[in-house]
């Protein structure tokens, strides 16, 4: 089983990348496992064709919730989890990860569905404990970080990059690479691959801007599933047999 982290600064385009990574996943057979891990709940949307009741709002209505009222099926069989959070000014985001991660564990969501991947859609402004779950205690072997040419994107890539590299001691994930969500900076790639090369890491796909992605979107739905002939799903089947590949 693959468990694959993908990190990046909020509003650059990660879910989405996730989500029609997901998509092609399934589409080329694999049982997939997506969980959102920003607490804005919406990484699997597009997949799901629909919001998701979050893992810490179902617990907190009831407690002895049962996995099947947690992880919900989306489009092509993709499992879809939403970790959730506090209300804005209520508590900590992180530890609402912990929280569901723990729930997730004690009711054996693994063995239950056994999925062949598991993808954790992860907020990457900030580096705390509860962010920093899925690349800890072997939640996550691999991990990719959406970026842009964008300074603050760049920024935050860099501090995804940093941590990883202080877990690498300890025996946890591997950064695999930059994913380029590209949006029309000058000398874009030149300065993502400058970034990749002070990380040390290749950047692995460059996605171009392109219409579909928003028509899907307001169609929530994944491009891979909304406009499957397109060029652009093509870009992410592309892109998720690089991150298998990996």
């Amino acid at each position: 089983m693959r468990r694959i982290a993908v990190y990046g600064k909020g509003g650059i385009g990660k879910s989405t990348t996730v989500g029609n990574v997901s998509a092609a996943m399934a589409e080329s057979g694999l049982r997939v496992m997506q969980i959102g891990c920003d607490p804005k709940a919406d990484s699997t949307r597009a997949v799901a064709g629909r919001a998701i009741p979050t893992v810490l709002d179902t617990i907190r209505e009831d407690p002895d919730a049962e996995l099947g009222d947690l992880v919900h099926e989306g489009r092509g069989g993709v499992l879809c989890v939403e970790c959730g959070g506090p209300r804005p000014g209520r508590g900590c985001a992180g530890r609402g990860i912990i929280a569901a991660f723990e729930k997730l564990e004690e009711l054996d969501a693994i063995g239950t569905y056994h999925p062949d991947v598991i993808l954790y859609d992860v907020l990457g402004d900030v580096v705390c404990g509860g962010f920093a779950m899925p690349i800890r205690n072997g939640y996550a072997r691999d991990v990719f970080v959406v970026t842009s040419g964008e300074m603050m994107s760049l920024y935050a890539a860099s501090n995804i990059a940093g941590a990883v590299a202080d877990m690498r001691n300890e025996g946890y994930a591997r950064l695999g690479g930059l994913i380029q969500n590209s949006r029309g900076v000058r000398d874009e790639d030149s300065l993502v691959d400058r970034a990749a090369s002070e990380m040390g890491v290749p950047v692995i796909m460059r996605l171009p801007r392109d219409p579909s992605v928003q028509r899907c979107e307001e169609a929530v739905t994944t491009v891979v599933s909304g406009e499957p002939d397109s060029p652009m799903a093509s870009n992410y089947r592309e892109l998720t047999k690089r991150i298998l590949s990996a």
